[in-house]
């Protein structure tokens, strides 16, 4: 009869192959809805968020870098949450801090959707603001999920 010891060293080299496979490998998702909120839109208006990410204490926010990502808001279980993206269309990281409604109808429907913060964090910018965001909004566009930290961002 096999010690355990005999039988750890035996299955040494099979956990070493198994524990690449339960990392989350960085891939793309294309066809990804992007829109853009802020402020005036958020609901209720204002800059709170659903979860609490990076030491904001739930205030929406960012960059755009990979330390100090934008704020996104999606459907609940869409993407984990303080999860990182990358968006190529923008050149810029994002994290899940915040839920969205119609992000939650798409995701429901089979369609990936984020939501990214826009504007300040302490001033509406009331409907030239919302203008702004409907003229930002591109086609669907593609993701990074769980992005290197070096790709290019675009700091304006």
């Amino acid at each position: 009869m096999a010690s355990l010891l005999q039988i750890a060293l035996l299955l040494q080299p099979l956990l070493a192959l198994a524990s690449p496979l339960t990392e989350r490998a960085c891939s793309t998702k294309s066809n990804v809805i992007h829109t853009f909120y802020g402020y005036p839109d958020n609901d209720p208006p204002g800059p709170a968020t659903a979860y609490n990410c990076g030491g904001r204490n739930n205030i929406a926010g960012g960059s755009g870098t990979y330390g100090d990502p934008l704020t996104f808001a999606s459907a609940p279980g869409e993407f984990s949450t303080c999860e990182i993206i990358y968006v190529p269309y923008l050149k810029k990281y994002a994290r899940f801090e915040d839920s969205c409604a119609q992000c939650t109808t798409d995701f429901n429907n089979g369609k990936y959707h984020i939501d990214l913060w826009t504007g300040s964090s302490t001033v509406n910018g009331g409907s030239n603001q919302i203008s702004c965001e409907n003229a930002l909004t591109p086609n669907a566009q593609s993701i990074v999920r769980q992005p290197p930290n070096n790709l290019p961002v675009d700091c304006t």
